[in-house]
């Protein structure tokens, strides 16, 4: 990697700590690509000079990144930016939430929408009368122009009927059912890895066996109502899952409340 030019060095706000700012900065140059997949980020003490702030602010700016799933480290050899990813947070959020999170572009093509009648299944999962109205989206999602994702939502027409008619292809199914009053606040997630079948292979640009990670999940809204069942198929190589494990009948210390 270049050094940082002189024009790249941030404002700072009280708003904000420092170290996010910096993840930011560095961040949108990851995005923008001016720091290559496997490249090496500059030293500590070089970042330090360029955005004039301490090495802890540096640190936990790489921290940051690091959880973010854009940079890793290689012993001693410092900081490279990882390859094109999108990592799970510990968190419920839509796949272009995710993706600017981490200074990455979302993108989509539909691969199928239809509405039609839900299968039994479906009709007891979501908590609708038989043959209810469902509306099933099949999309490939895109990180910068990189097929990275297959993800099928089936909903039941009746929470947001103007979704047929929306372009989802460049907006976010969560920001939509959000506006329609049905806000995802919570689901059940399952997540296994699997071959990829010949179709799947060929959407995401990877030969036919190739390892992906598939995610199965039911989401609900604030009221506990069921508003999604979803499917999702990751490359294996362009996704990462993070999640916090507690030890049965152990808190943190942190989390044992007080003031």
């Amino acid at each position: 990697m270049t050094k940082p030019a002189a024009g790249n060095v941030i404002a700072f706000s009280e708003a904000q700590p420092r170290y996010l700012a910096v993840a930011r900065a560095l961040a949108g140059d990851i995005a923008q690509g001016k720091v290559a997949p496997g490249e090496r980020l500059p030293g500590e003490r070089e970042l330090c000079r360029h955005f004039a702030v301490s090495r802890v602010t540096v640190r936990h700016a790489l921290s940051e990144l690091r959880d973010r799933g854009l940079i890793e480290p290689e012993s001693a050899r410092g900081w490279f930016v990882t390859s094109t990813a999108l990592g799970e947070p510990n968190a419920l959020m839509s796949f272009s939430e995710m993706a600017r999170s981490r200074g990455l572009q979302p993108g989509a093509r539909i691969l199928g929408r239809a509405v039609r009648p839900a299968t039994i299944d479906e009709a007891e999962a979501l908590h609708i009368a038989p043959g209810g109205e469902v509306f099933d989206l099949e999309r490939l999602r895109l990180l910068d122009g990189v097929p990275v994702a297959i993800e099928r939502s089936r909903l039941p027409l009746a929470i947001a009927p103007a979704l047929p008619e929306a372009d989802l292809a460049a907006g976010s199914l969560y920001e939509l059912l959000g506006k329609a009053g049905a806000v995802p606040a919570r689901a059940d997630y399952v997540l296994q890895a699997i071959p990829a079948e010949a179709r799947q292979a060929k959407h995401l640009e990877l030969p036919e066996g190739a390892p992906l990670l598939m995610a199965t999940a039911r989401t609900y809204d604030l009221g506990g109502r069921a508003i999604e069942l979803s499917l999702s198929i990751f490359r294996g190589d362009r996704y990462r899952f993070r999640a916090t494990l507690l030890r049965a009948g152990r808190v943190p210390a942190g989390d044992r409340g007080g003031r």
